[in-house]
């Protein structure tokens, strides 16, 4: 199957993915209580909460108000953010800009350092570097990310003031303009390389944090595929042609040790989502873990509601990304 029918197929599983989704999130959080406990007050009487109550349908059948929030979200209605008193449509933008900025940058921290040392750790097997990459992997795999955001939080942000919390400056980034709601990205357009910089010191801390999981897990998965493919019979006859190592390493044992690694990659980007949100904590970080978490506390299920379908959004769409990213990697690979 080529790339194109396969990308349009799993674009039209994709609505049908999401009403499952989305039927299951609805009938969990019914279960957890009263949407609108948020909304009510210890002043209410009981013909006020009954009014409330008739006003987002809790009166009526489970059935009844999954349909009509189904038909609110067709239109682009997301229903009320309690913790952020404003219409979810009207935040959940700068969250999920702010979310992506952060995972984007932990991934490419974790991607590129990943092959890299796996890369080294699998060529210089049972060597100096191939042990400090075992060491780096079973401490990026054991370490709490909370407990390691605090570790560097001391250090360079309390002693040293290196790099601040919260995203940005507010006095330097209101006087720029935000067309996509990233802030490196919006510093570069608007030509400013104060803003950049300031985005970067920000950015930069928990982006560290956030990476260190995902890369040890990146690094253990490089190191074993190479550690295979530089003993397969392909590199040994490309260097029987004279071929220098690095040519042998790059082109034939790196390329084919990249397949099975590119599935781990795309699931570390979930790791990456999942674990924002204790970082986002500690960093101040305005983004969605930050946001769900106040929203759980509260008991906003409108929010967190939002937050299952955009997460659920962000994950299929790696997993495609991922998927013909395999494909093109391994010519053998068919999707189907």
């Amino acid at each position: 199957m080529q790339v194109r029918d396969y990308l349009i197929r799993r674009l039209l599983l994709l609505p049908f993915i999401m009403l499952g989704v989305s039927i299951v999130v609805f009938t969990l959080t019914r279960f957890t209580g009263s949407p609108i406990g948020i909304y009510a007050t210890p002043n209410m009487t009981p013909a006020e909460l009954a009014v409330l109550e008739a006003r987002y349908l809790l009166d009526q059948p489970i059935p009844v108000q999954y349909a009509a929030w189904l038909g609110g979200l067709l239109q682009g209605d997301l229903g009320w953010s309690g913790v952020s008193v404003a219409p979810v449509t009207a935040i959940i933008g700068s969250k999920i800009t702010a979310t992506l900025e952060l995972a984007i940058a932990a991934g490419l921290i974790a991607i590129l350092g990943g092959i890299a040392l796996g890369t080294i750790a699998g060529v210089r097997r049972n060597k100096a570097p191939d042990h400090a990459a075992r060491l780096f992997s079973i401490l990026g795999a054991s370490t709490p990310t909370f407990w390691f955001g605090l570790l560097l939080l001391v250090p360079f942000y309390l002693w040293l003031d290196w790099f601040p919390l919260g995203r940005s400056t507010a006095i330097i980034f209101d006087s720029i303009a935000h067309p996509t709601g990233l802030y490196t990205l919006d510093a570069v357009l608007a030509g400013s390389p104060t803003a950049l910089l300031d985005a970067i010191r920000h950015l930069i801390l928990p982006a560290v944090v956030l990476a260190f999981g995902a890369m040890a897990i990146i690094v253990r998965m490089m190191r074993s595929s190479m550690v295979e493919a530089m003993s397969e019979e392909y590199v040994d006859a490309a260097r029987s042609k004279g071929l220098a190592e690095s040519i042998v390493i790059k082109r034939h044992a790196r390329r084919n040790a990249l397949v099975p690694t590119t599935t781990v990659i795309g699931l570390s980007f979930g790791f990456l989502l999942q674990g924002s949100v204790a970082v986002e904590l500690i960093f101040r970080w305005p983004g969605l873990g930050q946001w769900v978490t106040s929203a759980i506390l509260a008991g906003d299920q409108a929010t967190i509601m939002s937050y299952v379908l955009v997460t659920a959004v962000i994950f299929m769409s790696v997993n495609l990304a991922v998927d013909i990213a395999y494909a093109y990697l391994d010519r053998r690979v068919v999707l189907g």
